[in-house]
């Protein structure tokens, strides 16, 4: 074994409240043959292990696992994770204790959301910007504002070579040391983009078209879609400066895209690609944290794994892109908890529509604030009952939203009646949400 790796063992070995020593570390590292060093603020174990030939495992092969109790290291870890495989790498960080562990796969995300960026920036000057500070800058993708095309949404993403360039370049944009254009920016992670498996995608018939004018129509989307071979387009559906176009039959989507992608509506530059098909049950059960009850998953009619493929739908991957109509980054778990108000603890008046999407966790809250986002007026519930064959009063709501467009889509009503009024309610804003 390297002396230094002793000299490492016996200094970590210290830090064990002075009831423990190295002798456990020291031990591992004789028994598995790997070495241990302390970079960057972690201790690394292996990477690669000992007799390792050829590259390092693909993405996709590591996992995050979080809230590992202080006084816990690598002897006690190693034995654990290597029931599931052959460790290539750990590395160890100590910010969590006195929980259960949490493991999930870690994303090797290498691209950044940067916001509050002047509108008046155009792609070219966010890049080159992006490039003074930062190292391994791909490309920057900046998407034009719903009503003014001259201007950009006040945001941007910046993809890096690497997940590494992308952590080195989060931490070099910390709020405060980098000042662009003399503006205090914001920087995270954003939200990483969605993957479907190619065989799914070779079944999608629905485009989605961005950068439309806020004012143009249904019609004119579905008539410039259908100019290439008429009557190729089966719907329309239309949000803000976006649509999905809906096709019956696959090859006549493909060939539309191919011709419609850059093409011109109403002065307007669009972008054409394929949809992203949703799974209800994966999307809808993210958007609020894993928090729906199993009582109401069953009352809304989730379908089950194995059902196998589902129908496009035609939304975007992700709700709060919907809710916005920007990317932005994905909402953390919210810590459903309650905390004491101190004395003089200051408490400031806000709007429920100046907070974020991880505050809510009600379905009906999450429909108000989508309409709103969406300059909607605020949505109507109607109370519906009949009584069952044993005399129980059973309850429906429907939900009208008067801003939509086509009549025959503004209003929507689960196929399930509740026992309670509240129980009927939530289950309407959820059906209205999968729907919208």
């Amino acid at each position: 074994m390297h002396e230094e790796n002793k000299a490492a063992a016996n200094g970590w070995g210290k830090i064990r409240n002075g009831a423990q020593n190295g002798a456990a570390l020291l031990a591992l590292m004789e028994k598995t043959g790997y070495s241990m060093v302390q970079q960057n603020g972690q201790r690394k174990f292996g990477g690669p292990p000992p007799g390792w030939e050829g590259p390092p495992p693909p993405r996709g092969c590591e996992v995050f696992v979080g809230k590992i109790p202080r006084d816990m290291y690598e002897d006690e870890l190693v034995p654990v994770f290597e029931r599931a495989g052959k460790i290539y790498e750990l590395r160890l960080m100590m910010e969590f204790s006195g929980k259960f562990i949490g493991v999930c796969v870690s994303l090797d995300n290498c691209r950044l959301f940067i916001g509050a960026i002047p509108k008046d920036k155009k792609k070219e000057e966010i890049l080159n910007e992006m490039k003074k500070v930062t190292e391994g800058v791909v490309d920057v993708i900046v998407y034009p504002n719903a009503t003014d095309k001259t201007k950009n949404r006040g945001f941007a993403f910046v993809e890096y070579e690497s997940h590494r360039a992308a952590a080195m370049a989060r931490r070099r944009l910390i709020p405060g040391t980098f000042q662009p254009w003399g503006h205090t920016i914001q920087v995270d992670w954003a939200d990483p983009e969605k993957v479907v498996d190619e065989e799914t995608m070779q079944r999608v018939k629905v485009l989605y078209v961005r950068n439309l004018m806020i004012s143009t129509t249904e019609d004119k989307i579905k008539a410039e879609f259908n100019k290439f071979k008429p009557g190729v387009v089966e719907r329309v559906k239309k949000l803000r400066d976006y649509a999905f176009v809906h096709f019956f039959h696959r090859e006549d989507a493909v060939a539309a895209m191919s011709i419609m992608n850059g093409k011109c509506i109403d002065g307007a530059s669009i972008e054409v690609t394929l949809a992203k098909p949703v799974n209800k049950e994966s999307s809808w059960k993210q958007h609020f944290n894993g928090q729906i009850s199993p009582s109401s998953e069953n009352l809304l009619g989730f379908p089950n794994k194995e059902d196998g493929a589902q129908k496009s739908l035609g939304k975007p991957a992700n709700l709060s892109v919907r809710l916005n109509g920007q990317h932005s980054p994905g909402p953390p778990e919210v810590e459903r908890s309650t905390y004491p108000i101190f004395p003089g603890i200051k408490l400031t008046p806000i709007s429920m529509y100046s907070l974020k999407l991880c505050h809510f966790s009600s379905a009906v809250m999450h429909l108000d604030y989508f309409c709103h986002k969406n300059s909607w007026a605020p949505p109507e519930y109607c109370l519906y009952s009949t009584t069952s064959q044993d005399g129980k009063i059973l309850l429906v709501y429907k939900v009208l939203i008067s801003s939509i467009a086509d009549d025959s889509q503004n209003y929507f009503m689960p196929e399930k009646l509740c026992t309670t009024v509240e129980d009927a309610k939530e289950l309407a804003a959820q059906f209205t949400l999968l729907h919208l």
